[in-house]
């Protein structure tokens, strides 16, 4: 029994379905989240009320679910936010779901459901759309949907507020940097936008989202894997730029994660920090600082630690920031260490020590093949080989057809269902075009092109969040502007290469050629050797043109 509540929670598993489909109930599944201040709230006001937990324990299996350490049921279950509140049928089939509900809607579903099993039993269960039409449809790639991305982004852009949408406003991280290629000043005013509101002026870090169009209603927790792609992004929005105003931003998120969300003990980023007392935000400084930290949940994710992983080495290429540099290090020698096995990311450190070779999930391994690419790039050509152990790891395991899905694991309920998930193959893609100019194996370039062909029937409807495919389109159909430098990482070429304003570019140090000598090239085209970074400059021009 959860000590919250008086609710007789069991674990996600196939006793619990086992024990609902022997009783002949009905699952409630909850999905919580130890950030999420409405799911302590529900449990609190919801779970904890004695007629209610009693009516939920007598007629229903209560199933409680972390979402961060259980992303395939999240994926497949999430009701647009959490807490969720699923009820499911013992095949795991959907009945009906809700996000938060407070005693009196708790107790209407809990009649209602009751009522739809008595009468309909598991006839009444559906499985969501995305699971149901798996085949996504497919097309050619053409120079037309990176304008068609960049229309998307146009037509959702606020003028008043800055960001894209209505509400709730999201950083979008992959949305700025898209839009910081292609349209300088409506990416410029979303990053201010961004860094005003959502940047915690006092301890760092960014907020996860606003509730309202103005950027009010701020919900407070802050995510590791959401501050470490904002590092990126505005990282490069101080290349693009030179000013101050896009690396502090970055610089106090880097301090923050090096800070409040470092893990000493697993030397390594804890996951999230609650919003803590929502009252103490509004205190000033001196105040502030004598209020209770809000917790951190210390969990070590190989996905988001790589996340940031990557953003404190671009921040790093930038700025020769050595903190970044040298705890973005920290962070990789335990994800290798303790995380990676023959390319196979675990999800999280404290199922690594398991016998068994840990299960891939697409997003980790996207995210662990981003920061190991970056890696090769700005620190260690040696992990150019990681990166094309966790490609080829990723390609054997969890390829199904052209494109990829989430994992390839036994579970119960609509678990044991493969989705293909847009965002985490857009994110894989990206990284196998990097890994493709960095290793020179043409392969995964060809991977890369199939498995973004295979969404592209449907890249008119893309919405923003998906700015990415723009993106990688873009790389692929153009060529990615790569920089070959004759140095090892750390010479005045290379990080010279590293700083020229095209966040999009591929650098690769040690290259096949002559010693203080660098090259540009796009596609086709390959320009004359540089030995200086004035001559590597205008090289870049000339390539460019």
């Amino acid at each position: 029994m959860n000590d919250s509540t008086r609710v007789e929670w069991r674990e996600w598993g196939q006793d619990a379905f086992d024990e609902a489909a022997s009783e002949d109930v009905p699952i409630l599944c909850a999905l919580t989240a130890t950030w999420c201040d409405h799911c302590h709230e529900m449990d609190a006001e919801t779970y904890a009320e004695p007629r209610i937990a009693a009516h939920i324990n007598d007629g229903f299996v209560p199933v409680r679910v972390d979402v961060d350490r259980n992303p395939r049921v999240r994926d497949r279950y999430n009701m647009g936010g959490f807490p969720s509140t699923v009820f499911l049928a013992p095949d795991g089939t959907v009945l009906t779901g809700a996000g938060y509900l407070g005693p009196d809607g708790m107790r209407q579903v809990l009649d209602s459901v009751r009522t739809m099993w008595q009468t309909k039993g598991s006839g009444a269960g559906r499985v969501p759309r995305p699971i149901r039409e798996d085949e996504p449809p497919a097309g050619e790639l053409t120079d037309d949907i990176e304008g068609t991305m960049l229309s998307q982004l146009e037509e959702a852009y606020d003028e008043v507020a800055g960001g894209w949408g209505t509400e709730p406003k999201f950083p979008l991280p992959d949305a700025l940097e898209f839009a910081l290629k292609r349209d300088r000043e409506m990416a410029l005013r979303s990053f201010d936008a961004v860094g005003a509101n959502l940047l915690d002026e006092y301890d760092g870090g960014f907020y996860r989202f606003a509730t309202d169009r103005d950027w009010s209603g701020l919900q407070h927790e802050k995510l590791l894997d959401s501050n470490g792609a904002l590092v990126r992004a505005f990282a490069n929005a101080y290349l693009l730029t030179g000013k101050s105003e896009y690396r502090d931003p970055a610089e106090r998120t880097v301090e923050y994660l090096t800070t409040t969300l470092w893990n000493g003990d697993a030397e390594a980023f804890a996951n999230s920090q609650a919003p803590g007392d929502l009252e103490s935000h509004g205190l000033d400084p001196t105040d502030r600082a004598a209020a209770d930290e809000p917790p951190v949940d210390d969990g070590v994710f190989a996905g988001p630690n790589a996340l940031a992983i990557e953003g404190l080495l671009t921040y790093f290429a930038y700025t020769d920031d050595e903190r970044a540099r040298r705890y973005a290090e920290r962070a990789l020698s335990t994800l290798r260490s303790e995380l990676l096995e023959d390319g196979v990311a675990s999800h999280q450190l404290e199922s690594a020590d398991e016998d068994d070779q840990p299960t891939p999930l697409l997003s980790t391994q996207a995210r662990v093949l981003g920061a190991l690419t970056t890696t090769a790039s700005t620190l260690e050509t040696d992990a150019v080989a990681e990166a094309e152990a966790v490609a080829d790891a990723t390609v054997e395991r969890l390829r199904d057809g052209d494109s990829f899905i989430d994992s390839a694991a036994a579970d119960v309920g609509l678990c044991d269902r493969p989705l293909r998930p847009l965002d985490t193959n857009v994110a894989l893609a990206d990284g196998l075009l990097e890994l493709a100019v960095l290793s020179g194996e043409e392969q995964y370039r060809t991977i890369a092109r199939e498995t973004l062909e295979d969404f592209a029937g449907a890249s008119d409807r893309f919405g923003v969040q998906i700015a990415r495919y723009g993106t990688a389109t873009s790389r692929l159909l153009e060529g990615p502007l790569a920089i070959r430098v004759g140095d090892a990482p750390g010479s005045d070429l290379h990080r010279a290469a590293l700083r020229l304003a095209d966040h999009e570019k591929v650098v690769v140090p040690d290259a096949d050629l002559e010693t203080g000598t660098a090259r540009v090239e796009r596609g086709d085209r390959r320009s004359e050797p540089a030995e200086t970074p004035e001559q590597l400059s205008e090289r870049v021009g000339e390539i460019l043109d």
